[in-house]
């Protein structure tokens, strides 16, 4: 139906329940503003060139979930700031991994005006890597989804490919 927004916050699939706190694009978008140290609301806006009541509603939704919190100005002025918390400090891999498969297929050579750097030797990172426990390096089909031992869990966990049909 039009206008009902499909929620996956009560899927079994890990995946599907980053989306439903990071899913849109503003929200990854306000996640990488803030790790490169925005922190107030008008810098944001200025940054992403978002309408006030949009920013607003992501903004409240990454408090709500414990992506952001808010915090006394740093300057000591009355002005609220917006700070990652551990739980989105953690999505520096998200938007690192986005950001190279980006480089990689959205642009065309030369295009890219920035390059994804070591702040302290200023280098070009390496490509992120998904490593097994023995530290080989793992491919998009050398790894799947497994039921967990424990008996809180859904054991109906296959495979990544086989995730939850979107609940209205």
């Amino acid at each position: 139906m039009k206008g009902k927004r499909t929620t996956l916050e009560t899927s079994t699939c890990a995946i599907a329940r980053s989306l439903e706190t990071i899913g849109d694009w503003w929200s990854l978008l306000i996640v990488r503003d803030a790790l490169a140290g925005t922190r107030r609301f008008g810098e944001f806006q200025r940054s992403l060139g978002l309408a006030k009541n949009i920013l607003t509603t992501r903004l409240r939704k990454l408090v709500a979930c414990g992506v952001l919190t808010t915090a006394p100005a740093s300057d000591g002025s009355s002005y609220r700031e917006y700070v990652l918390t551990e739980k989105g400090e953690r999505l520096y891999l998200v938007v690192a991994s986005l950001w190279q498969w980006g480089e990689e297929f959205c642009f065309p050579p030369g295009q890219l005006s920035y390059d994804l750097v070591d702040r302290q030797t200023h280098e070009k990172l390496r490509p992120l890597e998904l490593k097994s426990q023995d530290g080989r390096t793992l491919g998009p089909h050398d790894f799947v989804s497994r039921a967990l031992e424990r008996g809180d869990r859904d054991p109906s966990s296959t495979a990544l490919s086989q995730g939850d049909p979107p609940r209205k």
